[in-house]
């Protein structure tokens, strides 16, 4: 199994951070990741999308970012050195037929929280965001001074975000870090925690439902794109190298002033026919599927050139190969089937 390089810097000081989202998907694992190397976690969620199970590193709240009283009480109650946001609504479509709920969570919300932190003296924040913010891709891989032009209310939220967090540090000297991650995957090692959504939208936990029987036939949608065999290509990055990386960027705030952003992937893309086989091969089922139409909107090609992350975190994924990661995805999912 891939290990993390230990990081040679000076050890940072521990620091109580306020994990928004931290019942999600990739906030749990953040949870774990900062209790395990001693900071004090406190998890805020409100348990919409996320899981109570999932919250076994920190003190939970069970609140919404975007009350403002809720809030005021969370940060009157402790002392907080840093906030990590990975509260979101994240469907794509969803946010085409809903903008207006997609903006008032992602974006009202994210204001409302902001705003508390600068009440309360809190002005460090590692932000969780997207390469949605790209919209199509006009290089084959996507560095931080590509276009900005989202296609959809989802990615158009973040990027307004990303813009209010660069206004705020010019005004209010809020230092942040947003990370634009390109496909999350992958489960915790030792299987105690991974990916769960309802509805399942990613595209290895539907590989592996379809292997396990748990879920239905798998739906490729398009094997006639401009791509090697046809079907889209993508940039899979484990969910615990985004983890290490919000770790790195919390320790760049200490450093650095200004608001910062940085892309997160492989930097090697997958295409959907790569992962359907790699994960006939770690699971050792044949997976059943079927060509659907291509969806509109979808980019043929999307990966991520996160030199800059390397540069100034430190950053270099331990996952750098599909199997591995499918490999821990498989341990959660079939843990889950029992």
């Amino acid at each position: 199994m891939p290990e993390h390089t230990p990081d040679s810097r000076k050890p940072a000081a521990k620091k109580h951070v306020l994990v928004c989202g931290g019942a999600g998907y990739i906030g749990s694992h953040m949870a774990r990741w900062l209790a395990e190397r001693d900071h004090r976690v406190t998890v805020l969620d409100d348990l919409s999308t996320g899981h109570r199970e999932a919250v076994r590193w920190g003190e939970l709240v069970e609140a919404d970012i975007g009350d403002a009283d809720a809030l005021d009480r969370v940060f009157g109650n402790a002392r907080f050195d840093a906030v990590m946001h990975f509260c979101a609504r994240s469907l794509v479509g969803e946010s085409v037929a809903d903008p207006y709920a997609y903006y008032t969570s992602n974006v009202g919300s994210t204001l409302v929280l902001l705003q508390a932190m600068r009440r309360h003296g809190v002005d460090r924040l590692v932000f969780s965001s997207t390469a949605a913010v790209f919209g199509q891709p006009q290089s084959a891989r996507i560095d931080e001074d590509h276009p900005r032009q989202p296609i959809n209310p989802y990615g158009a939220s973040k990027a307004m975000v990303e813009r209010i967090l660069a206004d705020a540090a010019t005004a209010y000297g809020l230092r942040s870090v947003a990370l634009r991650y390109f496909n999350a995957a992958g489960a915790s090692p030792d299987g105690v925690i991974g990916e769960s959504h309802a509805p399942e939208t990613h595209l290895v936990p539907n590989v592996l439902r379809a292997a396990l029987g748990t879920g239905p036939a798998l739906k490729v949608f398009g094997d006639d794109w401009p791509t090697p065999d046809g079907t889209c290509v993508r940039d899979y990055v484990h969910v615990d190298d985004l983890a290490d990386a919000h770790l790195r960027a919390l320790d760049f705030l200490d450093a650095q002033a200004g608001a910062h952003a940085f892309n997160l992937g492989n930097g090697t893309g997958f295409s959907v026919r790569e992962v359907i086989a790699a994960a006939e091969a770690v699971s050792g089922r044949a997976i059943p599927y079927s060509i659907e139409p291509r969806r509109a909107g979808d980019p043929a090609v999307l990966v991520a050139a996160s030199d800059r992350a390397r540069a100034a975190l430190g950053w270099r994924p331990a996952y750098d190969r599909l199997e591995p990661i499918i490999e821990t995805a498989l341990r959660w999912h079939a843990a889950q089937s029992f």
